[in-house]
């Protein structure tokens, strides 16, 4: 009995479902069977073909899980340049597109009233297997114009190249004053499919009202001779930008200015090295390091001198482009002032090189007295192989040039001269200045000698003008770099 009233109030539970189950068997057979009627005849709906009737789309569009709505367009917010606590400019890139993007803007200028250069990078594949355009729009007077694209690296791109579109309008525009913004559309125009075309419409320059200076157009330049330097990146020599900064300050004079760009190489030490001629005015450094993203030919160094030309274009009469181990020699019955007014009816000449060994120095003095020269003092072997092609650097009239490129320009208006040889030369000391350590790798104490079957003989041209730039950089800026490393 005791057994019995357990098993009434402490019912078996599987046998209680059990039970429940067998009650309930019909319903659940029905249950059971409509669940997979629609299961498959969802499974069924995904092979109608699509011209079959509208209730039976209607079914599958019921089958079809609910779909989110789609994001809102991003707003597209232009970086623009940080002028940095300690003076300097840090440049910023603005991405249009995707994968290898369609343009990227580093920067806009005017050249005229009616006439803007828009410089970027693009890719290069969509370059090389189709041809993008470009439209040009003024607002808010809503004034459209192609845009003539330029492709200043003869092909040396890598994913990227190099693109300077110029914006010529028929008319001025904004020159009452009253501000404006430009506006760029760059189409892929296919991009290697002809029935599909991208446009992205970038603004690429924005001026507020009262902001023109009309004057910067028509007034003499502010520098007679303006350096623009390609892309410095690399563990530097300080003592080696030392010596050339120097160098060219006492060379170009005081109406000149030097636009060094940092593409990773102005580390501390040369920081130091740069900063007393920043402060004085000479030099200006823009932080171009957010470009090392984008793969283009050597850091990107034609994008960066065409920055520079058009950035600078109006306030300088002469802009020169070299190295930072290559220096600008004129003989001494000559200044560079003679030389350049002798070249005024040229657009752009070339510049000769000579070129040094990096390795040999001349044991003319104590041994131990040679590892505290300077470089241009020590390393004084030049390669004279004749009837060889060297690389030239050169200078131009930067408002009569459109685009630029490292050796020349070929977007001109006006003549170029090559006939500068015994005018004008540069020195150059290839690879001495991305090596921290002493130079000299070899003393010798002859004039003349082979090395690995090129000719070196001695060329003191250098060396005799190094006393002259030390007490130049004593005068200008005291003794503050005296302890300078390599």
């Amino acid at each position: 009995m005791v057994k019995d009233r357990d098993a009434i109030q402490n019912p078996n539970p599987k046998k209680m479902f059990i039970g429940i189950v067998w009650n309930c068997a019909p319903e659940l057979k029905l249950l059971l069977s409509s669940i997979l009627f629609l299961c498959s005849l969802f499974t069924l709906f995904q092979f109608f073909p699509s011209h079959l009737s509208f209730s039976i789309q209607d079914l599958r569009h019921c089958a079809a899980l609910p779909q989110p709505p789609p994001p809102p367009p991003p707003t597209h917010i232009n970086q623009q340049d940080v002028v940095l606590n300690n003076g300097v400019i840090k440049r910023n890139f603005n991405t249009y597109g995707t994968a290898a993007y369609n343009f990227i803007l580093m920067s806009a200028y005017r050249g005229g009233l009616n006439t803007f250069a828009v410089v970027g990078l693009s890719s290069k594949p969509l370059h090389v297997f189709s041809k993008p355009t470009y439209i040009c729009q003024w607002l808010p007077q809503n004034i459209t114009v192609a845009g003539n694209k330029i492709l200043p690296d003869w092909g040396y791109g890598r994913v990227y190249t190099v693109v300077v579109v110029n914006c010529t309008f028929p008319f001025p525009v904004g020159d009452d004053g009253s501000g404006g913004r430009l506006l760029l559309h760059a189409s892929t125009s296919g991009g290697g499919d002809a029935n599909f075309n991208l446009t992205d419409t970038i603004e690429a320059l924005t001026e507020t009202p009262e902001s023109l200076n009309l004057l910067q157009f028509t007034a003499p330049p502010k520098y007679d001779y303006l350096y623009c330097g390609s892309s410095l990146y690399g563990n530097l020599s300080p003592q080696r930008i030392r010596e050339w900064v120097a160098y060219h300050v006492k060379m170009f004079g005081e109406k000149s200015h030097f636009v060094i760009h940092d593409a990773g190489g102005i580390h501390p030490e040369v920081m130091e090295v740069l900063r007393p001629w920043m402060e004085k005015g000479y030099v200006t450094v823009q932080n171009i390091r957010e470009q090392e993203r984008f793969d283009g030919y050597y850091h990107n160094q034609f994008l960066i001198v065409n920055d520079c030309l058009h950035r600078y274009r109006f306030m300088a009469k002469w802009m020169f482009f070299f190295d930072v181990d290559e220096f600008i020699f004129v003989p001494k019955k000559s200044t560079i002032k003679t030389v350049m007014d002798s070249l005024t009816n040229y657009t752009q000449f070339t510049i000769e090189q000579r070129t040094m060994s990096n390795k040999l120095c001349y044991l003319d003095d104590h041994v131990g007295k040679i590892y505290r020269k300077w470089g241009i003092e020590k390393l004084v072997y030049r390669d004279s192989v004749k009837g060889i092609r060297r690389d030239r650097k050169y200078a131009i009239q930067p408002r009569n040039v459109f685009a630029t490129g490292v050796h020349m320009s070929e977007n001109l208006l006006g003549k170029t001269t090559h006939d500068t040889e015994g005018k004008i030369m540069y020195y150059h000391y290839h690879g001495t200045i991305s090596e921290r350590r002493e130079p000299c790798r070899q003393l010798v104490n002859t004039t003349s000698m082979k090395v690995g079957g090129t000719p070196y003989e001695v060329d003191k041209t250098m060396r005799e003008v190094a006393g002259a730039v030390k007490r130049f950089e004593l005068r200008m800026i005291g003794s503050v770099l005296i302890r300078t490393k390599q």
